[in-house]
């Protein structure tokens, strides 16, 4: 045969090709295995920490306060309280009138927005909006539930 001739049994066949990426699949997995192997063998160590436990705040009987607690219930009624004094039933149609009627007589008028425990969040962004309307700047919502008109 000549140097330049192929034989027919040598043209059937392919050139041999390395695939890279079943190897970098293989690579990968080996990579992730033995990163799992060592994150298993390292122990990790917590210093024991004593946290504070939360208090409930403590009412203080100021006889000078002057802070308006509006109260929310779950039927939409509003009770208005005064300072440490007893809090009073009101129809909506009395918030603003009252709350403007505050505002004139306070130096610093601060108001405490709370509900009952089955509340509605209506009827107290009702209260919130009557508050600004009202201009008092001065107003916060409180976070636990009390019990009706008190």
């Amino acid at each position: 045969m000549a140097a330049g001739s192929t034989s027919k049994a040598d043209e059937g066949k392919k050139k041999a090709r390395i695939e890279i990426i079943p190897l970098i699949d293989v690579i990968f997995f080996l990579l992730a295995t033995f990163v799992l192997f060592t994150l298993s063998l390292s122990r990790i160590v917590s210093v024991p920490v004593t946290l504070p436990v939360a208090q409930p705040p403590q009412q203080q009987s100021n006889p000078n306060d002057t802070t308006i607690y509006l109260q929310v219930s779950d039927e939409g009624t509003y009770y208005w309280k005064q300072g440490q004094g007893n809090a009073e039933l009101i129809s909506t149609n009395e918030i603003a009138p009252r709350l403007h009627d505050y505002r004139r007589s306070e130096n610093n008028p601060r108001v405490l927005v709370r509900g009952d425990n089955k509340a509605r969040f209506g009827a107290a962004v009702f209260a919130l909006d009557e508050v600004r309307k009202a201009g008092i700047e001065q107003v916060s919502v409180e976070t636990v539930s009390s019990a009706t008109g008190k």
